[in-house]
């Protein structure tokens, strides 16, 4: 009974798409959809996370289903309180008379204000924490995907999530130099729906456009064009249409997010000092986040770079796996909260 007292402490990874949690000493012990279905008028709250998502689309007009959090940022404050509520309390389990609010490390972009930290923090402690510690995205998903962030050694990471892509050059426990774009894979779902609509004048929806760029995108051309068929609403009929659609078409589609996101690497390297320039260039660049899984993307930044490019182990769990084992050193946080945010590029 004593252990579980002193290992209830959190790290959580509060994504635009997907929010997951890791409990000291366990792991990843919870991973849900940053959603929450709400009544619109009594303001409700009805399904939380990926009960949430189902209800995308198939909702009547007393309820809808809000992302609380955009571009990597709190949109909703009340509903992001009450997401998190959720989730720490599911993470938790049944309290008892030992049970004691855990500490939190979330992680938040690099490049967001004091302002939205301030507003991701008091949300973590209005749901419950005892205390609520920031750490920026790159520095978290360095530590999960195993780089030497606590040496003298200088280590790029890619984190590409949903509603922002963070790149930063990170050495002896610390960020030197980052940047950051509020453009990521929302927006390349974003973009495969307008180009259906203008193309096709067909109408998709967001979980659609999300089964297009996981199963067909990729970020160049292929040799052997792979297509697939796509429901949505005729827009001239009315009436429900199939069309077919190539990979071509869906790189074409996607390709200004995937060239933003090489111009804030090449960016970000252009300011990286001569010593940390010389190590990334024996080690690579190491891609996180969901992004990392589109197809090719790492083929493309080697050769818009000539440097080698990774995709981490575990990308989609980089992030979270990180700010748990941060918990290890949450001294060192305390101490200097924005220790891994300094020197942002704007």
């Amino acid at each position: 009974m004593a252990t579980s007292i002193f290992t209830r402490d959190f790290g959580i990874d509060l994504g635009t798409a997907n929010t997951l949690v890791y409990l000291k000493g366990k792991g990843i012990i919870l991973r849900e959809s940053t959603m929450i279905a709400q009544d619109n008028h009594t303001k409700e709250v009805i399904a939380v996370g990926n009960e949430a998502k189902q209800m995308i689309g198939r909702t009547p007009g007393r309820l809808s289903v809000i992302r609380p959090m955009r571009d990597g940022v709190i949109a909703d404050y009340d509903t992001t309180a009450e997401m998190m509520k959720y989730y720490i309390h599911k993470a938790q389990g049944k309290p008892t008379f030992f049970s004691r609010k855990p500490n939190v490390i979330v992680c938040v972009p690099s490049g967001i204000t004091m302002v939205e930290e301030r507003a991701v923090l008091d949300a973590t402690r209005q749901a419950g924490a005892k205390q609520a510690l920031p750490i920026s995205e790159p520095f978290a998903a360095g530590i999960g995907a195993g780089l030497p962030v606590w040496e003298p050694t200088g280590s790029l990471i890619v984190d590409i999530g949903g509603g922002t892509t963070e790149v930063a050059i990170i050495s002896l426990g610390g960020t030197v130099t980052s940047a950051s774009i509020r453009t990521a894979g929302d927006e390349m779902d974003e973009q495969i729906i307008q180009y259906i609509r203008r193309k096709y004048s067909l109408l998709i929806g967001e979980s659609t456009a999300e089964m297009l760029k996981t199963e067909l995108a990729s970020a160049k051309k292929l040799d052997n064009n792979e297509e697939m068929d796509v429901r949505g609403r005729d827009l001239i009929s009315g009436l429900p249409k199939t069309i077919t659609i190539g990979n071509d078409e869906v790189a074409y589609a996607i390709h200004e997010t995937v060239d933003a996101i090489v111009n804030l690497i090449k960016q970000t390297l252009e300011t990286a000092p001569p010593e940390l320039a010389a190590d990334i260039m024996d080690y690579g660049i190491v891609l996180t986040g969901g992004g990392a899984l589109l197809n090719k993307i790492d083929e493309v930044i080697s050769e818009q770079t000539n440097m080698p490019v990774f995709v981490a182990d575990n990308p989609l769990d980089s992030v979270v796996i990180g700010t748990g084992k941060a918990l290890e050193h949450i001294e060192y946080f305390k101490r200097s909260p924005h220790v891994a945010k300094r020197n942002t590029l704007s």
